[in-house]
């Protein structure tokens, strides 16, 4: 059964109107010819258009959970300032964060908040984390792929090198180089571009898939922030290779310094018409960790619920409006320029124990929390040290957010990259590390992360829906009636979730909590 119709009008008039209110479905549905039930179950879908009474929201993510979150919601209530709860908003760097209206307010106090309440239209501070190229002489040393510190070209400049070299050279660099997507599944980028090359639909689409949601993660913010020049030249360069013309670019609602980075860049190259006949589309998310699936971002970009599909057809066959599509990370899609420039060996060999070098971001118990790029593969350790060293003893780390799960500090030797984590049962993801030291619960850390899942389930398939409230509520009941957990019930609970859940979402959620009983049971009354 197909879903209801939508329009990618929808989200966007939704918007305008400032989210669902007394009236509003009637008014979008007259405006986009979209039928008003639709409207609302559109809009009552995504978090920052449904609640349109909360205007501060603190992040609770697990690294904000370690920095504080909960001492500033109590002090918030005592000063008489409304606010809630909310999911990761990608500034782990720098806890507690609150959203205020649509503003990220990083470190926030009362104070700031306040002020922010008083002065929506004042931009707040950006970030003001150095993002490390290499880190210490001890490591690997070798070129930075995305050349931080270096000075950027003119725009357009990879762009033209890369139709010097040809379509089909530019194929087997991608292929050849090793890259794999930098935001998750790690899949080789090489068989996307030559998937979505091979089609002979006359229109087809880049996407720029920038919504940045897993707890511990905020290298893409970074680099948006910082270099989004690279970031566009690649988008240019892979809709020219694989013969699109639109690219669509999905951020983070929460990205209000990256948002203003990549519409700058986007407008400059369009007025120029520095990548030809190719068009930026600019799309802001709203407050659905989901979005960052594939398939549920590009229903987000029709106009719809952001659901997954279920899949096969693959987006690179049949994805934005039923067209071949070619869907990166923002790290991914900015490796491209540096390939161009230094070819296919020289990224093979950046890498330690896989090809390339990694944007890490870490978190937590460290002196230093922030974004290192250093080659595929360092250990934990080196990570730490790289990040000025542990905040107290360091006893657990998620390697890669909540999806990854907890591994204890015997496994801080391993190499940080996806074949040996996932060897063990983990994955690196978008290697958003978490450091916890000897003084953090395992177990409220874990109840943060079962929170997270339960909170961004879209609710489409049962064992997802029912598995992550029930998972969360189990753990949480536990805690006021020791010993009412049923470990055996919660094995056959997670076995559901991960053979019947249509995304990863709903396979990857029980992580945490089976990572946790298995590698720390002490902490949960088990032996």
């Amino acid at each position: 059964m197909s879903r209801p119709r939508s329009s990618p009008d929808v989200l966007e008039h939704l918007r305008s109107q400032g989210g669902l209110k007394s009236g509003t479905s009637e008014t979008v549905a007259r405006q986009t010819h979209v039928p008003a039930a639709t409207v609302f179950g559109v809009g009552s879908f995504y978090h920052l258009l449904a609640d349109t009474d909360t205007h501060v929201r603190v992040c609770t993510g697990l690294s904000c959970s370690l920095g504080g979150a909960d001492a500033l919601l109590t002090s918030l209530a005592a000063s008489g300032v409304s606010a809630a709860p909310c999911s990761c908003l990608a500034m782990c760097d720098q806890p507690a964060a609150a959203l205020v209206f649509r503003r990220t307010v990083p470190r926030a106090t009362v104070d700031d908040i306040t002020m922010a309440l008083n002065t929506p239209d004042t931009p707040t501070r950006p970030s003001t984390i150095c993002l490390g190229t290499i880190g210490p002489e001890k490591l690997d040393p070798c070129r930075s792929v995305f050349r931080l510190s270096e000075q950027q070209e003119p725009l357009g400049t990879w762009f033209e090198r890369a139709k010097s070299i040809g379509a089909k050279p530019i194929l087997d660099l991608i292929t050849d180089s090793g890259l794999q997507g930098r935001g998750g599944a790690g899949f080789p980028a090489g068989v996307k571009w030559r998937a979505v090359a091979a089609e002979t639909s006359p229109q087809k689409y880049v996407v720029l898939n920038a919504d940045e949601g897993e707890p511990g993660t905020f290298k893409d913010r970074e680099l948006l922030i910082r270099r989004p020049d690279l970031v566009i030249e690649g988008l240019a360069i892979a809709a020219w290779v694989t013969g699109a013309t639109d690219v669509y670019c999905y951020l983070r609602g929460e990205f209000e310094h990256p948002w203003a980075a990549v519409e700058h860049l986007t407008r400059q190259a369009e007025a120029t018409s520095v990548y030809g006949n190719i068009r930026f589309h600019l799309h802001a998310g709203d407050g659905a960790y989901i979005c960052g699936e594939e398939t549920a971002l590009l229903e987000a970009l029709e106009g719809k619920r952001g659901m997954p599909r279920l899949k096969p057809p693959f987006p690179t066959t049949s994805g934005l409006f039923k067209k071949p599509t070619l869907i990166h990370n923002v790290e991914t899609i900015a490796c491209v320029p540096a390939l161009i420039q230094f070819g296919a060996q020289w990224f093979r060999d950046l890498g330690r124990t896989q090809p390339g070098t990694k944007l890490y971001c870490i978190s937590g118990h460290v002196h230093a929390p922030g974004v290192y790029e250093l080659p595929l593969g360092i250990t934990l350790d080196e990570l730490i040290d790289t990040a000025g060293g542990p905040i107290g003893t360091p006893k657990a780390f998620s390697p890669g957010g909540a999806s990854s799960g907890f591994l204890p500090m015997r496994f801080s030797h391993l190499p940080l990259d996806f074949k040996h984590l996932a060897d063990i049962g983990s994955m690196l993801g978008s290697a958003g590390v978490v450091v916890l030291n000897t003084e953090a619960s395992i177990v409220s850390a874990t109840l943060d992360q079962l929170r997270f899942f339960e909170a961004e389930s879209c609710g489409q398939c049962a064992p997802c829906r029912i598995g992550t409230r029930w998972l969360h509520t189990a753990l949480r009941s536990n805690q006021d009636k020791p010993g009412s957990f049923s470990r055996s019930t919660a094995e056959d609970i997670v076995w559901q979730m991960k053979e019947g859940s249509i995304c990863g979402l709903g396979q990857a959620a029980p992580l945490p909590l089976e990572s946790a009983l298995h590698y720390f049971p002490e902490e949960f009354g088990h032996d």
